[in-house]
């Protein structure tokens, strides 16, 4: 039986306390990460962006995009990966409505 393929989006917003090295180094590590485990679309950087509210006392975060087509256990496994990831603020993947 094939596996059914959806589109996603996944936005990061990435701390920039530890310099924009980390932020370099956390982009490379998703893109890697997503590309391992689907087919990567675009990859959309929004950059430097003012929170709404202080998160772990950090007014500002560096949001990354990305779209992936993939079955449907990657998502899951992609949010847990984030969620255990030193530098990620926070992290949000969502399945995208077919037209």
């Amino acid at each position: 039986m094939p596996t059914v393929k959806a589109s996603y989006e996944a936005v990061f917003i990435f701390s920039l306390a530890q310099g924009e090295e980390n932020v370099t180094a956390l982009k490379e590590k998703f893109s890697a990460l997503i590309e391992q485990n689907a087919e990567i679309g675009e990859i959309d950087e929004w950059g430097k962006r003012k929170l709404a509210y202080l998160i772990n006392d950090e007014a500002e975060g560096y949001y990354v995009l990305y779209n992936f087509v993939s079955g449907p256990a990657f998502p899951a496994e992609l949010e847990r990966v984030s969620g255990i990831t030193d530098g990620v603020l926070r992290s949000m993947v969502i399945r995208k409505e077919e037209n």
